[in-house]
């Protein structure tokens, strides 16, 4: 009952200013967002490679509608790659560190161009992703830019065939996509979706949402390509498991992802039995609309939250 309100208020300036006025410190965002630095978060992704994870990279912030502060965004993530290079944090396709991103963040949403501004940045990291020896990941957002995102992985694989995708299973159209995009070589990361979504283009009960969840990975595990598993439900680990066993996939052709600070024992209790396992792990100063989403997703940290908000009066 609490997820609609929560997806609600992600988008809410006047709590998100309640919310902004605490440190980054505070426990229940630093159990989410271990920094807002370069500096934190490679700390941070060097200390999950050590234990035997993966990790995706998401310096946070969508909705861009500046030019400057698009480029900026680049900036960053020519920066994060820079350093994951020289701190020896990126070994190749399935191994060490990556970085995720929203296009909506390097000009997506800008108008008129916002496309073509956001393939032309979104080249610029995958270029600097590929010196690196890394990749790319282009995270998928609400409904509306579905089509755009899909258009631009189009382009960018011409060039980054490496490049990869994000599929959401709450998404009625999500299956075919699937589909179009279990060919090898195709990296594709399929999580159930935490936006808020109507009707008419999304499954809205959970129940639906985890049969959807199953049915694309079927399609998935069945292709060429390498399967991303995202999902936390230990349900859903345990079915994904033995389809893989069904399809005859082995390890090393598949991975699982989970967020940070989310079930840290189930991450690594898989990586013990064999498993690749990559951590999302988001960083920077424009971490509220990311934290609300995950309290969407987990209502019963509000109680947590709201304790941390007092505390700081």
């Amino acid at each position: 009952m609490l997820r609609q309100p929560l997806l609600m208020l992600s988008r809410s300036n006047q709590v998100k200013k309640l919310v902004s006025s605490m440190p980054v410190s505070a426990g229940i965002v630093r159990s989410y967002v271990p920094g807002e630095t370069t500096e934190a978060v490679v700390a941070a992704t060097a200390s999950e490679i050590a234990d035997g994870l993966r990790v995706s990279l998401d310096f946070l912030g969508e909705d861009t509608t500046d030019v400057e502060r698009a480029e900026a965004t680049v900036a960053a993530y020519v920066e994060v790659l820079k350093e994951l290079s020289s701190r020896g944090l990126t070994r190749g396709l399935v191994a060490g560190a990556e970085v995720s991103v929203k296009l909506s963040a390097i000009g997506q949403a800008l108008p008129d161009n916002g496309e073509k501004v956001a393939l032309e940045n979104a080249r610029a990291i995958c270029r600097a992703a590929r010196n690196a020896g890394t990749t790319v990941t282009l995270d998928m957002e609400d409904h509306t830019t579905t089509d755009s995102t899909l258009s631009i992985l189009r382009d960018l694989r011409k060039d980054f065939p490496e490049t990869g995708a994000v599929l959401q299973a709450y998404l009625h159209r999500t299956e075919d996509d699937c589909r179009a995009l279990a060919y090898e070589g195709s990296r594709v990361r399929l999580c159930k979706g935490a936006y808020n979504e109507p009707e008419a283009v999304a499954w809205q009960d959970r129940l639906d949402v985890d049969r959807s969840y199953v049915r694309c990975l079927k399609v998935l595990l069945a292709g060429q390509g390498y399967p991303m598993i995202a999902t936390h439900d230990p349900r859903l680990v345990e079915i994904a498991s033995s389809l893989a066993s069904r399809y005859g996939r082995q390890p090393g052709s598949y991975e699982f992802q989970m967020l940070y600070g989310i079930r840290p024992d189930e991450q690594r209790r898989l990586v013990r039995a064999g498993e690749t396992v990559r951590v999302y792990i988001p960083y920077g100063t424009e971490w509220y609309g990311y934290l609300m989403r995950r309290l969407a997703e987990r209502p019963q940290n509000l109680s947590f939250f709201l304790r941390s908000l007092i505390s700081k009066k």
